[in-house]
């Protein structure tokens, strides 16, 4: 789990720009133009003599009747895996920055500047009037308490669910 964490601490800067982006991209959804769908079921034709004579064919027929529902239908799945992938971050933010202040003794505070505002470790250092070594032991023992919430939240999910 410790790998979990890390991970969160390591990326959570990155976390917040993917929302942002995320929100932008909800927030201004086209999707799909019918232009971009037509293109798309565009088929090939031959340059041979045709034995049909008639104006539209069977295939050209099913398209048309279709791309509507067809874009339709891809809009909607593409927004809606959009604004899935936005509550699960969102998700993981709001647990993380909850675990982050139910931390014990000025480890909210130091973790808070360190991964929410992206405090180097010299900054760290200065601001708190401790040595490197220290910030090291104090990110330590963030990340063991922040294990232990992250494993009774695992634990609390799994029996709702299995409830």
């Amino acid at each position: 789990m410790s790998g979990r964490v890390e991970k969160i601490m390591r990326d959570y800067r990155l976390m917040v720009r993917e929302r942002i982006c995320l929100e932008n991209q909800i927030r201004n959804f086209q999707g799909i133009t019918e232009e971009e769908m037509i293109d798309s079921l565009h088929f090939s034709q031959s340059d041979e003599e045709r034995v049909q004579a008639s104006c539209v064919s069977d295939k050209t027929a099913r398209i048309a009747v279709s791309y509507r529902e067809k874009m339709n239908k891809i809009n909607k799945e593409w927004q809606a895996h959009l604004e899935k992938k936005l509550i699960v971050i969102t998700e993981e933010m709001d647990f993380f920055e909850s675990a982050v202040f139910s931390l014990s003794g000025n480890l909210p505070e130091f973790v808070s500047d360190m991964v929410i505002k992206g405090l180097t470790w010299d900054d760290l250092a200065v601001k708190y009037h401790i040595s490197r070594t220290m910030v090291a032991k104090n990110r330590k023992r963030a990340i063991r308490e922040l294990e232990t919430l992250y494993a009774i939240h695992d634990q609390e999910m799994a029996e709702y669910i299995l409830s």
